[in-house]
């Protein structure tokens, strides 16, 4: 069969030929195949039946095949799978251009170029039922869904059992990849081998296979460099009513296969006719920093909604946190050190008066706090209206408005979503009545009820609705244990910033050790791909000396300080405990860094190892720049070509001192004063797991 299969392929290269395939599309009058090309030709698609009917595409970069002949097939629930004795009824193609406006974002606007192929399917024998395949087809990458229209034949609940979209590699490339969980992102990255993915895999993720996921499934976005120095990552875009995708690993044919997440009842989707599907998405770069440039996944949502409202706005916080990661307090008040107090609020809410912090979070502030995690019955434990007695919900929020100071409000679910819903109504009407425009929400645990997964189709539609209702009461969203980000924040700009990793409170009591010193090189490579991240940077207390029951953060104080220009979130966090900033000449850094950017540049990267990045601050002449390393010191001569011309500028620089060291000595820092202008060089010298922070005041 497969050999078939190449046969027809090179069938149809021999006959794309003879037909001129320089047109940016083209289709025998069968029609059998059909090919694609990027608006500049650097991406192309091919598509094709095989001898049995079967839907199959390769895609080129450069005329180098990047993902060899691969399947599409549906299973479903009492109905004959679709994907064989297929034929082609019509095949359209069009071009499309246009620029739009970020809300907020890493630029001012996006170019919005690419080509379709429409190729609607029908199946050559009873039922004959139809279905669209899409492609877009961009200088940066591909994405593709499927569109089951409306149909006489084909009526009533779809149920998916499985969706088989394949993606055959040509190679054994390296890969940048954490387990197919269904239900949390909070894994370290492997860097393996394709190959290697299910030893390692069995080895370090054994009780996943024996629950509910394959063992040889990774989660996406999932980046790979092949041995000719591509870079390719796998991921989806728009996941609305539909459950996330994870990816199936064949470690021998080197081929990926969907694998959706579950639910209760076995089946992975269920919908009505019309619907389509997620796009599933591959993004293409001759180097690592262009993925990050890349815009491929918000492209491939549908335009805002919600317009420009002046509650959405990119903000910098502060909060009562990282106090209960340390032990210093807790979320409950039944411990006898309740974290959520007025006095402890006011405290917060004074500091951010004074240091350019535009919000606090408190957690901790509800009852229900002493059966939240561990229980079986967490079932209407929360409360998302009534506060601890021993904190003034009001009083908070009216002393923060004297001192020009929001508070984001914070809805723990504890991963009993049944719950939040029968109160969203209550609880977003207080927010509205209070005034407060932005909620941390979280879903810690195991998703009740049981057989339904964070990553699921009913979790999916779950925080959507949350977003929405979130939109209908002008509250901007920051949500923890979520579901991937897809791109939605440029259809609903609400979706401001999630987790949806391994973050910065692993530092404080993972048993691993906390993150190793490549977790943040890797990082803007996967999972930021996706988009923004609240990781919540900031520690300055690196070795939790006052708390020996704690690990520590395994970077230089510097390296914290770049995180903010590194891993983009428009709502950024001061994580640390505020008596470790007071006095402390670094956290002028802090202050100082924007949120909003006009403009960034990936001026140099390598994933695993290092990364350096320059962005502009919206509505201003200012730039900063951020630069970290792995456990490996660095020194990097960095041209200062993206500047403004014929500007002069004061750059305050971060640095790492000679004697710095992530784990022998991370918390010493110089900062030194340059003037610099478009054109200069400025070389940087980074310690191991350390970092560079600049800003670039013009004058």
């Amino acid at each position: 069969m497969r050999k078939e299969i190449y046969m027809h392929r090179l069938f149809f290269v021999l006959v794309a030929f003879l037909v001129g395939l320089s047109s940016c599309s083209s289709f025998d009058s069968s029609p059998k195949l059909a090919n694609m090309s990027s608006p500049e030709g650097i991406i192309s698609v091919d598509f094709f039946l095989s001898e049995d009917g079967q839907p199959h595409y390769t895609v080129s970069h450069q005329e180098t095949m990047v993902i060899d002949t691969s399947g599409i097939s549906f299973d479903f629930r009492d109905a004959p799978s679709l994907g064989m004795n297929m034929e082609i009824t019509s095949i359209d193609s069009s071009d499309f251009e246009e620029n739009w406006e970020m809300v907020w974002g890493e630029q001012d606007s996006v170019l919005n170029k690419y080509r379709e192929l429409r190729i609607s399917l029908v199946e050559g024998s009873s039922p004959g039922r139809e279905m669209n395949l899409v492609f877009r087809v961009y200088d940066d990458g591909i994405g593709f869904r499927y569109e089951f229209p409306e149909q006489s034949n084909w009526d009533g609940e779809v149920v998916i059992m499985d969706e088989n979209t394949q993606f055959q590699l040509t190679g054994d490339h390296t890969a940048w990849w954490i387990p197919g969980d269904w239900d949390i992102y909070e894994h370290l990255y492997n860097t393996t081998r394709v190959s290697e993915i299910d030893a390692i895999a069995k080895r370090d993720h054994p009780n996943l296979a024996q629950t509910y996921i394959p063992e040889n499934a990774v989660n996406t976005p999932v980046t790979m460099r092949t041995d000719e120095g591509l870079y390719l990552s796998f991921h989806e875009a728009n996941l609305t009513d539909y459950s996330g995708m994870t990816l199936k690993v064949n470690t021998e044919t080197l081929l990926l296969e969907s694998e959706l997440v579950g639910s209760r009842d076995s089946s992975k989707v269920k919908r009505t006719l019309p619907f389509h599907t997620p796009w599933r998405t591959l993004q293409i770069a001759e180097k690592p920093g262009d993925l990050i440039e890349s815009k491929l996944i918000v492209n491939l949502n549908e335009p805002n909604k919600l317009g420009k409202p002046d509650w959405i706005r990119p903000i910098k916080y502060i909060g009562i946190w990282w106090e209960m990661h340390l032990g210093k307090s807790s979320w409950d008040m039944a411990s006898g050190k309740h974290g959520a107090t007025t006095e402890n609020a006011k405290r917060h809410i004074d500091f951010a008066a004074k240091n350019n912090i535009d919000a606090v979070l408190v957690e901790g502030w509800n009852t229900g706090w002493e059966r939240w995690i561990g229980f079986p019955d967490r079932e209407g434990v929360f409360d998302f209206i009534t506060p601890y007695p021993d904190y003034d919900l009001e009083g908070v929020v009216a002393y923060g408005k004297q001192k020009g100071v929001d508070i984001i409000m914070h809805h723990e679910t504890s991963a009993a979503p049944r719950t939040y819903e029968q109160q969203l109504d209550t609880a977003f009407a207080l927010l509205t009545r209070l005034g407060i425009h932005a909620i941390k929400s979280g879903y810690v645990g195991k998703i009740i009820p049981e057989g339904e997964y964070h990553h699921g189709q009913w979790m999916v539609n779950h925080y959507r609705k949350v977003l929405l209702h979130a939109a209908k009461h002008k509250v901007m969203m920051n949500v923890h244990e979520p579901i991937k980000a897809t791109g939605i924040r440029r259809t609903y700009p609400n979706m401001v910033t999630r987790e949806g990793l391994r973050g910065q409170e692993f530092n404080a009591w993972s048993n691993e050790g906390g993150n190793p010193t490549e977790h943040l090189a890797i990082v803007p490579f996967t999972r930021m791909l996706s988009g923004p991240i609240d990781f919540t940077p900031g520690i300055f207390d690196i070795k939790f000396e006052d708390y020996p029951d704690r690990q520590q953060v395994n970077t230089t104080l510097a390296q914290q300080l770049a995180l903010y220009v590194v891993l983009y979130s428009p709502m950024q966090m001061a994580a640390d405990l505020l008596e470790n900033y007071e006095g402390n000449p670094a956290f002028q850094f802090i202050r100082d860094v924007a949120l909003d950017w006009s403009e960034s540049n990936v001026l140099n990267a390598e994933i695993g190892e290092y990364i350096t990045i320059a962005r502009k601050e919206k509505d201003s002449d200012d730039w900063f720049l951020g630069s970290l390393t792995n456990e490996d010191p660095r020194e990097f001569d960095i041209n200062l070509d993206f500047l403004d011309e014929e500007k002069s500028y004061k750059a305050s620089i971060y640095a790492d001192t000679p004697d710095s060291h992530w784990d022998n000595n991370p918390t010493e820092i110089q900062i030194l004063v340059k003037r610099v202008k478009k054109g200069d060089n400025l070389k940087l010298t980074l310690a191991p797991g350390g970092g560079t922070a600049i800003h670039f005041k013009a004058e």
